[in-house]
């Protein structure tokens, strides 16, 4: 027998002797200590920013409320848009020439505007996990995204007026195929292959910055009068050159008078280019660090 086992045989005795001697000394009759229960502790949910924003689209009344009181809102102005030649909802730069006959157009973010992808946002909140491309591309590849709610009504009452609605998004090009299968499976007006305007799609003349829109925008309005604009994020309607928040403060002032008339915009709790304003657009941090950059931007009121 090793050094060591015969110190724990040892040891083992010892333990034993003691614990017979402790039982000697109880007074005759007198009640054995009460042994605590077995507690088994429930393991604590993890702490996910994202949880009551994902809850808050999937199940209220309210978000439903708010997006289709959007959509109505729009439906309203479709006329208006329509008789006045000169109505373009596109920025100066942007734009092309309205007044020489181009057909009409509404151009319109997918995700959280035309989709639902809520559930993919569960999914990472379920499993305390992150963005990433791959669960991106595979969640857009199971085309199971529903509708968000006031979206198909607008959308078919547009297209009987003869409106071409056009879907300039930031999934990637080869995301085409399946995005207009779910757009078409959920009941959007899908012209063709070209009203999907995905990030990666070349437009001459054009340098893409990043995920900027304006090159897209541009050529939307090459070839429509693009009477309307929605989208989640201010990035959806115009070029965003400086993520910050008094950058994104100074567009809002500039083209505030355009949201509820040419520009329509739809909640989105869950993610959107105002959360890295926060953190100086630096996603390489640490995710408590962002955290913490987050909750030092909360007002508690002067």
């Amino acid at each position: 027998m090793s050094p060591r086992v015969l110190t724990l045989s040892v040891l083992t005795c010892a333990l034993a002797l003691g614990a017979c001697k402790r039982a000697d000394t109880l007074a005759p009759g007198a009640p054995a200590p009460a042994t605590a229960p077995a507690t088994s502790a429930k393991p604590t949910a993890p702490v996910d920013d994202n949880l009551n924003a994902v809850l808050w689209v999937q199940t209220s009344a309210e978000y439903q409320a708010a997006t289709t009181t959007v959509y109505r809102a729009a439906a309203d102005k479709l006329d208006v848009a329509l008789k006045e030649k000169n109505w373009d909802a596109l920025v100066t730069g942007e734009r092309g020439n309205a007044a020489t006959g181009l057909p009409p157009a509404v151009v319109m973010d997918v995700d959280e505007t035309v989709l639902d992808n809520s559930p993919y946002q569960a999914r990472l909140v379920s499993q305390g996990k992150e963005y990433d491309e791959v669960t991106w591309d595979a969640w857009v590849a199971e085309k199971k995204a529903k509708a968000v709610p006031g979206v198909v009504e607008f959308a078919k009452a547009a297209s009987a007026k003869g409106v071409t609605i056009l879907y300039l998004s930031n999934r990637a090009v080869h995301l085409k195929d399946a995005t207009i299968a779910n757009l078409k499976a959920v009941g959007m007006p899908v012209k063709d292959d070209s009203v999907f305007l995905g990030l990666g799609t070349v437009v001459e003349g054009c340098e893409q910055n990043g995920s900027e829109k304006d090159c897209r925008r541009r050529l939307a309005g090459q070839q429509y009068r693009v009477l309307m604009q929605f989208g989640d994020q201010l990035g959806d309607f115009v070029q965003v050159t400086a993520n910050t928040r008094d950058g994104r403060a100074q567009l809002l002032d500039e083209y505030g008078d355009w949201f509820g008339e040419r520009w329509f915009m739809l909640p989105n709790p869950t993610y959107g280019s105002w959360e890295p304003a926060l953190f100086n657009n630096d996603w390489a941090q640490p995710r408590e660090a962002r955290r913490e950059a987050k909750r030092a931007a909360l007002n508690l009121a002067p």
